[in-house]
Order: C-alpha cells, then structure tokens, then sequence
C-alpha cells in the first residue's frame, strides 16, 4: 500500500473522479479540487504530487505552479501539467517552472498511472539519496561524489566536459542552456572554445548514454536541455 498522497487539480470534475479512481486503485491517497483556487486552500506541503492541469479559471496551473514554486513548504513538490495545450512553447515554459512531467490530452489513463509512480520514485529515490550526491533519472544515475555515471548499474566512460555538461543538464532538466551559457559554466578557465566544440562534446555524450540520449535535446537558435 502506498502511503503518497496525490493532489489532482482540473476544472473537468469528471476527469477528477477517473483519476482519482484508477490512481486510489493502485493504492495511493487522492484528493481532488477543481480549481487553483480550491487548491491553494488546502495544505499542498501534505501532498507527494500534484497533478495539475494548465488551463482553469482565473489562476492557471503554470500561474498556481509559480505560487508554489516561491514558496520553501512547497517548492520541492513535484508537479506533473496535464493539458490539451500541447506545443513546444508550453512545453518549454511548463518544464522551466519545474514541472516533472508534461502529459498532453488526450491521454491513457495506463500512461498516467506509469508517469505517476515514475515521478514519485524518481524523487523520492533522490531525497533518500540525497546525503550520497546522487542524481537519478530512470536507471542513470550520476554520483557527484565519485565523478561517475552508471546506467542499469553499469559505469558509462565519460570525459570531464561530458560529465560536466550531463551533470549541469541534468540537474536543471527541462530549463534551455545556450551555447554561451555552457561555455561560461563549463570552460570558464579557458579561452578560444569554439561553439563547435559544445555540439560535439554533445554529439558524443548522446552516444554514450544510449537511450538517455534523446533527452538531451537541441532547441534550434536556443541551446540544449535535458527533457523528461
């Protein structure tokens, strides 16, 4: 039995009861509230996860996801935006107010199901993990501490600058780093470092990492980031 509790947020009261049906089955606490506004009323630092749909009334759920981002009780809880607004833009802005999933309707209630317990073990795996310095995405697991990467359990051999870059995405997943920026954070101590060179030390970190690779994505004119 699960002892998370999960907070779903959305104007569709119908939606609300499925989710909070299927999501009950699989053994977690659910409450539901139909608007930001219901929502804020309640104590969120209680909740494991907040599923939290992106337009409502007059606070929409990347509005009601600032709010609590800004505040110490509840910034590291993980939010997942379920919307019917799917393009690369609310995508983007979605991830950049730390969301931890994005789900597009319309969806499977099996791949909401899978999304939640991925979440919340990914996160609850990093708190416990926390006193260690590991980093966890899936099975990739980066050890700050010892300066190495595994995947499955297995060491992936990576340069300085790939683990760096891994490391620097993979810590701000979801928010865009230009080229300028992971020259500055990156190769600070040095000089005359090319643009290209950042694209191939990508080219060959998104090798390495196998099927990790697809989540570092390029953003044409922009720069990389690490999307869940």
């Amino acid at each position: 039995m699960n002892t998370n509790r999960i907070l779903v947020v959305d104007d569709e009261e119908d939606l609300c009861e499925i989710l909070k049906f299927n999501l009950e089955n699989e053994g977690y606490e659910v409450d539901t509230a139909n608007s930001a506004e219901e929502a804020l009323k309640l104590n969120i630092s209680d909740y494991s996860l907040l599923l939290l749909d992106v337009m409502m009334g007059e606070i929409s759920g990347f509005r009601m996801a600032s709010i609590l981002k800004k505040e110490k009780k509840t910034a590291s809880i993980p939010i997942i935006f379920i919307t019917a607004k799917d393009t690369e833009n609310d995508t983007i802005t979605g991830f950049n107010l730390g969301a931890d999933d994005y789900i597009s309707k319309p969806f499977s209630l099996r791949e909401v199901i899978s999304r939640v317990k991925a979440v919340i073990r990914r996160t609850t795996n990093n708190t416990e993990k926390s006193s260690t310095e590991q980093i966890y995405f899936e099975t990739l697991v980066i050890d700050i501490t010892k300066k190495k990467v595994t995947i499955d359990g297995e060491e992936i051999s990576l340069t300085k600058k790939e683990f760096e870059i891994l490391l620097l995405l993979l810590q701000n997943r979801g928010r865009v780093f230009s080229r300028e920026d992971i020259l500055s954070k990156i190769w600070s101590d040095e000089v005359c470092v090319l643009d290209r060179t950042i694209d191939v030390n990508i080219t060959r970190l998104r090798k390495k990492i196998g099927s990790y690779g697809k989540h570092v994505v390029t953003r044409l004119g922009y720069g990389y980031c690490f999307e869940c």
